[in-house]
């Protein structure tokens, strides 16, 4: 659209000169090339007036295709029923045309679970895409995972939607994965809906949900709708905003009939319908003054459309990539512009121009070609190289869109091929899920030269370990999961360290003096080097070697050998040499005067604290609570759920190793518990003393 504008102008500003030539002087007539000029300007103008009606056509157009399309993700708590909903939009809509279970019971499963893994454990691992269209509109889905190992999935998803929609349990409530969600949600100021689910289910209580969304959520929220009935006797829902009626019938509820609203519900109805409109009104002058003046309140007056244009440089984010059988495919979110099959694009972040050999929209894992897409559309591009988070344009604008928010791994394992002739799919295997997953990490012990993966709990990294079998053909031999723990000093110490060493030739020298100090809580960074030196003590091109050589140092404290944060150093004086000194020389001077300060510092062991949600049958509850005591968890929440007790405590990470297990063990398989990372604590005396004698023992035998 922009590029179709431009050449109009262009053509216009390139025949200005002759159009002198429609006014010929009085005295003579026009010669034949005078004639033909003038002749040629008016084909020139017309052409460029065809030109702009067909972008004033191309305008209506694209903005009627915006006004009808949305992006909406789907997330929840594990089990909420995340994807069996995303299948019946799916069905209802006419997009598939068989309704499976999520679990693969038929032997094929929810069509958004196209993983085998996916479809065998019953959950969802990784978010998948697909489409839709609904009474003219174009719905583009992405379904989320709702395990907090794969709390990225949804990170990524939610930075490129226009809203979500929350699914609530109508039993279960609102969850601790509901509770992180709905967080995630608040980073991004998504506006979102709370679907409440499984209202035929024995015990539902949706007004129970939405009051936990009031206390646990802090929502300010109205039910926009009543259901007719529940647990056996659920029927159907009563609209609020229409005041209509509707039931769902046939084999699939596929048949929707629509009636008034049932004489006996009116008093309940007309009550939650007072309490949308108040509400609403909040946000609303022109409502409020209605509803306090108890004015007719119409269905227009709630509900509020917003409108966008592609007629933009193309500005795109690339927020999920996966390696398919034709190469990198990568997800992008098209925010103003329009970007074709064929087109030159530019990464920001890397400065990179490259073309758009194949454009598609997504399936679930089947895709459809198309020649474009515009502002407001979910599409993919094969054979893109980047990195998830990076900002595409046409060149013409250079923005970068602010990524997503990207955890830090709490856990990790070391893995190594059985066969040493797998090593080649191993390492690709690594670098393939390490480009995909921000959250999955690979390295190297320095000790052992193992190589170590890191990620966000158990079941991920299990997860990805059984996916080196399945796609790369490789059996890995799997150690013992390793807790990630931090260091860090809890008073400031100075430090004065002179590095000088001379052995023929060019020696090395180089002074640093300063002090470390640990950072204040709630600070944004972990690392923290100023320079503070007046004058020329140091000259100043040595001084990014000497925060270089305290990062490094930084990256394994001498208590455990875990990297040390929440820390600052603060470069105060030092001395140079006119002929020895080199960045080299302060680097080291720097790693030495970190190792020297850093016992004084009084440095302590942080370790990863996880919030626990544990329920279970309350008749356990004194078996449930004192296992979590040996393990040293903090309860911080109990509160009775019908005959169940829920409890949410926290606890070090290093203490939940086999919990699945015990849980299984001590409520007869009828207890149930989710986690997540919470925050690093400093750990206790006595256990600081057991790592630190284990590291110990662990160097003193290598």
């Amino acid at each position: 659209m922009a590029m179709a504008r431009r050449s109009a102008s262009h053509l216009l500003s390139s025949f200005r000169p002759f159009s002198l030539l429609l006014q010929p002087p009085l005295a003579d007539a026009p010669s034949p090339a005078a004639a033909a000029a003038v002749a040629s300007a008016r084909r020139a103008l017309s052409s460029a007036s065809a030109l702009r009606a067909r972008d004033e056509k191309d305008a209506a157009q694209w903005r009627e295709s915006m006004d009808r399309m949305r992006n909406i993700g789907i997330s929840a708590h594990i089990d909420s029923g995340k994807t069996t909903l995303t299948e019946r939009v799916l069905y209802y809509t006419g997009r598939i045309h068989e309704i499976h279970e999520v679990r693969g019971r038929d032997g094929v499963g929810a069509k958004m679970d196209s993983m085998d893994l996916e479809r065998e454990k019953g959950i969802t691992i990784q978010s998948a895409a697909t489409y839709c269209t609904w009474n003219g509109y174009q719905v583009n889905i992405i379904d989320t995972p709702g395990h907090v190992d794969f709390t990225i999935e949804v990170e990524r998803a939610l930075r490129v939607l226009d809203g979500a929609m929350l699914v609530l349990c109508s039993v279960g409530g609102v969850q601790s994965q509901s509770i992180t969600v709905d967080r995630q949600m608040r980073r991004y100021e998504i506006p979102r809906v709370a679907f409440i689910n499984k209202l035929d289910r024995m015990g539902a209580d949706p007004w129970k949900v939405l009051n936990q969304a009031r206390s646990k959520l802090r929502h300010y929220n109205a039910a926009v709708q009543v259901p007719i009935g529940l647990e056996e006797e659920f029927e159907g829902l009563v609209d609020l905003v229409e005041m209509k009626a509707y039931k769902f019938e046939g084999s699939s509820g596929q048949n929707v009939t629509a009636y008034d609203v049932p004489s006996n519900m009116a008093d309940l109805v007309n009550e939650k319908r007072r309490e949308v409109i108040e509400v609403v009104s909040e946000v609303d002058d022109q409502l409020a003054e209605a509803f306090l003046n108890d004015e007719p309140i119409t269905a227009n007056q709630l509900k509020v459309l917003l409108a966008g244009t592609p007629a933009e440089p193309l500005v795109a984010l690339a927020f999920k990539l996966e390696e398919g059988r034709f190469g990198q495919l990568t997800y992008l979110r098209i925010y103003d512009g329009v970007i074709r099959k064929g087109d030159f694009i530019y990464n920001v972040n890397t400065g990179k121009k490259i073309k758009v050999p194949r454009l598609v929209r997504m399936h679930s894992n089947e895709m459809e070609d198309i020649q474009e897409a515009h502002a407001g559309q979910i599409v993919a591009v094969f054979g893109v190289d980047c990195a998830s988070g990076d900002t595409f344009t046409d060149g013409t604008v250079k923005y970068t869109m602010t990524s997503m928010n990207v955890p830090e791994p709490v856990m990790s394992l070391a893995v190594s091929p059985i066969s040493k002739d797998s090593g080649g799919q191993f390492s690709k295997a690594l670098n393939r899920f390490q480009k995909e997953d921000p959250t999955f990490r690979v390295g190297l012990d320095p000790e052992s030269g193992q190589t170590i993966i890191s990620g966000m709990g158990e079941l991920h990294l299990d997860i990805y370990v059984e996916r080196i079998k399945r796609e790369y053909k490789v059996d890995a031999k799997v150690g013992k999961p390793r807790v990630n723990f931090r260091e860090t000093i809890t008073q400031r110490t100075e430090f004065d360290y002179l590095h000088k060493k001379q052995s023929g030739g060019q020696g090395q020298y180089g002074r640093v003096c300063g002090y470390v100090e640990p950072l204040p809580s709630g600070s944004d960074g972990k690392f923290e080097f100023d320079n503070m030196i007046i004058g020329q003590a140091i000259p100043s091109n040595f001084i990014p070697a000497i925060e270089k050589g305290f990062r490094e140092a930084c990256n394994s404290g001498s208590l455990i050998g875990h990297p040390v944060e929440n820390i600052r150093i603060v470069l105060t004086d030092g001395a140079s040499h006119q002929v020895d000194s080199s960045e080299l020389a302060f680097k080291l001077a720097a790693i030495y005067a970190f190792r020297q300060c850093y016992t004084a510092a009084k440095p302590v062991i942080l370790e990863p604290v996880m919030k626990v949600e544990l329920k279970f049958p309350t008749e356990f509850q004194g078996t449930v609570t004192g296992d979590m005591n040996k393990r040293k968890g903090i309860i911080v929440g109990n509160e009775q759920e019908g005959d169940d007790t829920i409890v949410v405590c926290h606890v070090p990470l290093n203490n939940m190793f086999g919990y699945a297990t015990a849980i299984r063990s001590v409520t007869q398989g009828k207890g149930e518990f989710t986690m997540e990372y919470l925050e690093h604590n400093i750990v206790s005396q006595d256990v600081q003393m057991q790592l630190v004698n284990s590291y110990k023992a662990a160097m003193g035998t290598e």
